[in-house]
């Protein structure tokens, strides 16, 4: 089956700094992978190659099997910080992409007032960013993002700001709307508890420079899943310690050239 994404051999420099050299990933339709890495690796700079914000030096990106040329249409991008417009409310925000791609503001409207219901904000439609808690913000981010009907979810860190509580809030959130119709995701953490409960699959980036993939790790935990609860799976332990064992050599080797 063609992949929703695929890199083969892709390098990305910055003037003599080469960030990324050689990777190859693949992320099949459906599929939840998550990438992590020590800081500093890429793992920001392959979500810009996958967008085709940022092209690659060499090598070749293919969605849904034609090569990428331009700007990835197909794709819908959740970064760390919202983006949200302060003037506009949380109804008029989901609706804003929407707009921007033709429809009548009113129909629009209606498509955000339905998203509103799915995120659990069906009564706060009137609200600024300003008056909703960090956990609003991203429950309204998140509909931006999908209302949008993206085939691929690019997420960079989008939890990473929240308070434990709220981030498993919103893990379980994000759960529960991609299994409603399985979109590709591929998202960006430094935390692997986050990777191993949400994930198919689990990659392991190696410290930069000229950073690559080094290790896959498939997550055979059963479905649905509550992102609170799995950590007492002795399974999840056990992937824990195998993909922490990966990856703590690879963060050994960032802050010693730190020092």
């Amino acid at each position: 089956m063609t992949p929703a994404v695929r890199l083969q051999d892709i390098d990305v420099c910055f003037g003599d700094h080469v960030a990324i050299s050689g990777l190859s990933l693949d992320v099949a339709e459906g599929e939840f992978v998550s990438v992590v890495g020590p800081s500093g690796c890429g793992k920001s700079t392959l979500l810009n190659v996958i967008t085709g914000l940022r092209p690659p030096s060499a090598g070749r990106v293919e969605i849904m099997g034609n090569t990428l040329a331009g700007l990835n249409r197909l794709s819908g991008y959740m970064l760390q910080q919202d983006g949200l417009l302060p003037w506009k409310t949380a109804l008029d925000n989901i609706a804003l992409g929407l707009v921007f791609k033709g429809w009548r503001r009113a129909d629009a409207r209606l498509c955000a007032q339905d998203w509103l219901r799915k995120v659990g904000l069906a009564d706060f439609a009137d609200r600024y960013p300003h008056q909703l808690s960090g956990g609003m913000r991203k429950r309204v981010g998140m509909a931006q993002t999908l209302i949008c009907d993206p085939r691929i979810l690019l997420m960079d860190e989008p939890f990473s700001a929240l308070d434990i509580h709220t981030r498993h809030a919103m893990e379980n959130e994000l759960l529960r709307l991609w299994q409603e119709d399985r979109r590709s995701v591929l998202f960006i953490t430094h935390d692997l508890e986050e990777a191993i409960a949400l994930s198919d699959r689990v990659v392991v980036m190696a410290a930069g420079p000229a950073s690559r993939t080094i290790a896959e790790f498939p997550i055979d935990l059963p479905r649905p899943r509550d992102v609170g609860d799995i950590a007492l799976d002795d399974r999840y332990q056990h992937l824990y310690r195998r993909i922490w064992t990966c990856l703590r050599d690879e963060v050994v080797k960032t802050h010693a050239d730190l020092a």
